[in-house]
């Protein structure tokens, strides 16, 4: 592979494609929630060389001291047998500008987690104090490739809320709202109509989250090679 100073880009992985936005002019790829596909399109895309490699966008809290638009840091990403240290030089220039964030570990997993009783029992096993679909895949596919990489998260549900059925099938595979699944989840549940409207408002504090966060990071996201 070639060596990290002929690499230019630095690529930002998300979700959606409201964070990919966020990112307008970005290097980025897409999730969508479709983790197999993702990790192949991510394997391309170090495979052909990138500075680096940062998982941007939402996340649950786990600790409950994390309020619904705090920005984390990811120091490390862990599941219950591997854990990831993201790029410490990278981490300590995201934190100089961005001080409020939290800093702390982020835990794996393979589909939003939908209950507090299941973020506390997460919190518990890992040690994490925040929580994402596609940071562990970046952390473990930039540990195989020599990449760094790091994490930068804001909060849009606290340790201490559901998410209603509706919201864990509103995205689709190309990251975009995946309408008919939800509307299908409130023909079956119209009580969950409430929860769904707070959990869109909480998300909307954590995308202006990261729109502050882009700012001041700049377009490399203080990646390798920033100025």
């Amino acid at each position: 592979m070639s060596p990290v100073s002929e690499r230019s880009d630095v690529l930002a992985v998300v979700g959606m494609t409201r964070e990919a936005k966020i990112l307008a002019g970005a290097h980025v790829v897409i999730g969508g929630g479709d983790l197999n596909g993702l990790t192949g399109r991510l394997e391309d895309e170090l495979r052909g060389g990138v500075a680096g490699v940062v998982s941007f966008g939402l996340c649950g809290a786990l600790d409950p001291a994390l309020k619904v638009g705090d920005l984390v840091v990811g120091e490390a990403v862990a599941d219950h047998a591997d854990s990831y240290d993201a790029d410490a030089e990278w981490v300590a220039r995201i934190a100089a500008l961005l001080p409020e964030a939290k800093l702390g570990r982020f835990a794996r997993a393979e589909q939003p987690v939908a209950s507090a009783a299941d973020k506390a029992e997460l919190r518990q096993r890992t040690g994490a104090i925040a929580v994402d679909l596609e940071s562990f895949p970046v952390a473990k596919l930039a540990r195989w490739f020599g990449v760094p990489f790091a994490v930068v998260r804001a909060v849009s549900d606290a340790a201490d809320r559901g998410l209603p059925h509706a919201a864990q099938v509103g995205l689709g595979v190309d990251g975009r709202p995946a309408i008919g699944p939800v509307f299908a989840s409130l023909r079956s549940n119209p009580w969950q109509i409430g929860a769904l409207i707070r959990t869109a408002l909480e998300a909307e504090d954590g995308f202006h989250a990261l729109e502050r966060a882009r700012q001041a990071l700049g377009p490399r996201l203080a990646g390798p090679g920033s100025a």
